[in-house]
């Protein structure tokens, strides 16, 4: 059974693939090689992000707020972020959303499924979008 002092720290992402109920289709939704981190804190806050490897940098020289909207809005789908409270329950970690990047996971409770091997930690959760149920899978290692 998991506890809170299992999750305790800093995590690196190893991968994060999504699986598809109506066929056997894989997807990597950051690439193959994603970077992130995820943080889990005594007093019960925790924060994760992610990204493409291969994100491209914005460019340099002008204000952030002048740069094109469209190399924005590819900054924006190259990462990922959200932060809250959360709570453990047998094996499952439930992410009270307090801040993302997408506005619209405020509020939203998101349940991760949780094992522990060793240093690797899997977390997993469903989502139905359009009819078809999409498994999301996350393993991260733990920082020294």
């Amino acid at each position: 059974m998991l506890c809170k002092n299992d999750l305790l720290g800093a995590w690196h992402l190893d991968s994060w693939t999504i699986s598809y109920s109506d066929s056997e289709r894989i997807s990597h939704p950051f690439g193959e090689q994603p970077t992130g981190m995820i943080v889990y804190t005594d007093d019960d806050w925790m924060s994760a992000s992610i990204n493409r490897s291969d994100r491209d940098l914005l460019p340099t020289g002008s204000a952030f707020r002048r740069t094109d909207p469209g190399l924005l809005a590819d900054a924006y789908r190259s990462y990922f972020h959200y932060a809250g409270h959360y709570a453990i329950q047998d094996d499952v970690v439930t992410h009270t959303v307090t801040q993302s990047l997408n506005p619209n996971f405020v509020g939203s409770k998101q349940l991760r499924n949780a094992r522990l091997s060793g240093q690797t930690l899997e977390l997993s959760g469903t989502e139905e979008v359009d009819g078809v149920t999409r498994t999301h899978r996350l393993s991260w290692r733990r920082m020294p």
